[in-house]
């Protein structure tokens, strides 16, 4: 474990123990890293999107700082946990342009939402849902190293510590993984 790591795994247990101070350092430090992951899944998605990484960092840390009934271990958990976050503001985003198309009822948009809506709903972000919705009912692990991997954009390492788990095992998680998910969304 770096350093860093390891000083944003300290900041977590400090912040769990009540320790105010220790949010406000790991907002400084936990915060580039929420950056990194948005901008990693941003570039997995469609060409023209106007959902922006900053953004969904923003909505992410607003909800990991209400978290309070935690108690953080690790830095991995928290991430896994901000990875597992993003999935779900991106599915709702994604629905909520869907139902506009379809002439839904008009959307109540906070101001700060504004950057994440886009006119056009995003087919491949709620097909890649809906069928990991379907593989987590056959295979929850697998599902769970697909949704750090692809929305959380952990890498290896980092799942192997937020699961409890070999790096082998979550190497053939993530093939059986892509496989399952490659056959479902070209059905």
């Amino acid at each position: 474990m770096d350093a860093s790591s390891a000083e944003i795994t300290n900041l977590l247990k400090a912040w769990s123990g009540g320790d105010p101070a220790a949010l406000e350092r790991l907002a400084e430090q936990g915060y580039a890293e929420l950056r990194r992951m948005g901008r990693r899944y941003m570039k997995n998605e469609r060409q023209g999107n106007t959902l922006q990484a900053t953004a969904l960092v923003h909505e992410v840390y607003l909800r990991l700082v209400d978290v309070t009934k935690i108690e953080w271990q690790e830095r991995a958990q928290f991430f896994a946990m901000a990875a597992q976050m993003m999935r779900r503001i991106l599915v709702n985003a994604a629905h909520a342009r869907g139902s506009q198309k379809r002439g839904g009822v008009a959307p109540k948009v906070n101001i700060d939402e504004t950057a994440v809506l886009s006119p056009a709903p995003d087919r491949s972000i709620l097909a890649l849902d809906e069928a990991l919705n379907a593989f987590s009912r056959l295979a929850p692990r697998q599902a769970k190293v697909v949704e750090l991997r692809y929305f959380g954009g952990l890498t290896e390492e980092e799942i192997v510590a937020a699961l409890g788990i070999s790096p082998r095992t979550v190497r053939r998680d993530w093939d059986l993984a892509k496989a399952w998910l490659l056959l479902e969304l070209n059905r």
